[in-house]
């Protein structure tokens, strides 16, 4: 017997520890409380008493609903919420969000999940820009869409918890608490609470509008990406009409490089929009971490809801995958990367200035392009065990602290940027070259472009010709005249080359060769009218002056 009482006495302590005593955090979404239950019930949630009095209930959302975020799983957060259905504090207790396990700081997520505190689990609350009949709260800059999925984790959940223990708004609407207020015991039974009365039936929502108190009930919840992507109509149309304009330029590239001046201000123009609307506007910058989330849900548990709640990167990302099978990697690199646009805005702000310009040997320049695919290895093998992990290590691109984040983090973190950005003015998009991980996997699928029409050569190119060589802004002109398709970034400037008559040496020499003929035509010309002149050409040294 008493082996048996030992035993439910630790039952009764591990039930206890199940609750509150693992998350210290309760304590500070209900300072009076006393003692915590289990987590128990449908919903799953365990009440907060102080002596025998009811003070609400906690529950995690995991229990709840499970909205999966960027990294293809949910948020889990330990939420309070009072017995009138405030909510008294939230914390996060366990993710995968790349973003929030480097990037945004704890202090940062603390003062996102205390604007939560003291709203209702029956309001409409929306992040950011306020809408009627909503509850606006301000974002986390560089983490729009995790914070999203943050949102509607928090509030759909509060809301069932709150529905399914009888609570309502108001210091009077639910039965528990009407015994606290007066006075009456309050015991605990399981999940829910008595006071002195047997514990009120769930409400009955066809009556309940008759009541002021009443809560209407939750309209269906609509998917988490269809509303972002009815909240971001606008950016939505730019980026799409920016994609038409950069398709159009591919199209008609071999017209565009006959007009190098109009190709000058397409090309910069482009890289303009794609750094400050791509990049710091939108906030759509492609990483690796993308590309080792989507193989990571290939292989587990693939949904295309997962990546539909980023209107932009999904757009985005099915943009390139075309671009990869008509043209290869280069596109993107080239013209989409807000980052790559950075670097070679910059290059090109450093040579007007004079900044001479520094290049590796040949055989020193292609044995560090092998650098970007051991660091994609890697991380590809981190991500196989843990994709927080993985985004840790991830952090070798500075994409997310140059354009994601705009310099607002660390400093290890900005000075790793900036001295890329800084060695970026003297060897021309440096990282992109040497270090990139998202170049690398991309290169990978761009093995497979279905054509192989997208940019010109001649017979002559390489041999001997080497002024396209010698102009590549990423050096992916080999000597011998190929362009290593895994590393074009496709500005174009080759092609440029390719029909300008006085730099392409073919091209040269045929005007030579036209010149001369020219001129010979014009001397013979000259001679024949200087004859006829003068009277002393015979038909026959009219005939021989013709052959010569």
């Amino acid at each position: 017997m008493l082996l048996a009482v030992l035993v439910l006495a630790c039952g009764s302590a591990a039930r206890a520890e199940d609750g509150a005593g693992r998350y210290p955090q309760a304590r500070g979404f209900f300072p009076e409380a006393d003692r915590f239950g289990a987590f128990e019930g449908e919903p799953r949630a365990a009440p907060a008493f102080r002596g025998e009095r009811l003070l609400g209930y906690l529950f995690l959302t995991n229990d709840v609903v499970q909205i999966p975020a960027y990294s293809g799983r949910p948020i889990n957060s330990l939420v309070g919420l009072d017995l009138v259905g405030r909510i008294t504090g939230v914390a996060i207790v366990e993710h995968e969000e790349p973003i929030l396990a480097v990037g945004i700081s704890e202090e940062r997520l603390r003062v996102f999940t205390d604007q939560y505190v003291g709203k209702s689990a029956f309001d409409s609350i929306t992040v950011g820009a306020p809408r009627e009949g909503y509850v606006a709260v301000d974002t986390i800059s560089g983490a729009t869409i995790t914070v999203m999925v943050q949102n509607a984790t928090i509030t759909r959940a509060a809301r069932r918890v709150a529905e399914s223990r009888g609570l309502r708004p108001g210091s009077t609407a639910s039965a528990a608490a009407q015994g606290a207020q007066a006075g009456a015991p309050v015991t605990a039974q399981g999940d829910e609470a008595q006071a002195g009365a047997p514990q009120a039936a769930p409400p009955d929502t066809s009556a309940a509008a008759a009541r002021p108190d009443a809560v209407v009930p939750a309209a269906v919840e609509e998917p988490l990406w269809k509303q972002a992507w009815r909240e971001r109509t606008g950016r939505i149309a730019l980026l799409v009409l920016g994609l038409l304009a950069l398709a159009g330029i591919l199209v008609f590239q071999d017209w565009l490089a006959r007009q190098p001046t109009l190709l000058w201000y397409v090309r910069r123009g482009f890289l303009l929009y794609t750094l400050f609307f791509i990049g710091w506007f939108a906030l759509a910058q492609l990483s690796v971490m993308h590309v080792l989330t989507f193989a990571h849900a290939f292989m587990h548990d693939f949904r295309w809801e997962n990546f539909l709640i980023d209107p932009m990167l999904f757009i985005l990302w099915g943009f390139v995958a075309l671009t990869l099978l008509l043209w290869g990697r280069g596109v993107y690199c080239g013209w989409l990367c807000p980052y790559g646009a950075l670097q070679e805005l910059g290059n090109q702000v450093a040579q007007r200035f004079g900044v001479k310009q520094l290049e590796f040997p040949d055989v020193v320049h292609e044995r560090l392009w092998a650098v970007k695919y051991l660091v994609l290895i890697v991380l590809f093998g981190v991500s196989l065990q843990s994709l927080g992990e993985a985004a840790r290590y991830a952090e070798v691109e500075p994409f997310k602290t140059t354009i994601v984040m705009g310099f607002q983090r660390e400093w290890p973190f900005v000075l790793y940027a900036a001295a890329l950005l800084g060695v970026a003015l003297f060897n021309r998009k440096f990282f992109c070259k040497y270090l990139c991980p998202l170049g690398a996997a991309l290169s990978i699928p761009g093995r497979f472009r279905v054509f192989d029409w997208w940019l010109r050569r001649r017979k002559e190119c390489g041999r001997p010709c080497q002024t396209c060589a010698r102009e590549c802004e990423v050096r992916a002109i080999r000597p011998t005249g190929e362009i290593n398709a895994n590393e074009c970034h496709y500005c174009l400037d080759c092609q440029v080359t390719y029909y300008n008559e006085n730099k392409c040496m073919p091209l040269v020499e045929r005007k030579r060769r036209h010149e001369r003929a020219s001129r010979a035509r014009e001397v013979v010309h000259a001679m024949e009218s200087h004859a006829g002149a003068m009277g002393l050409q015979e038909p026959e040294e009219r005939e021989r002056g013709e052959r010569r």
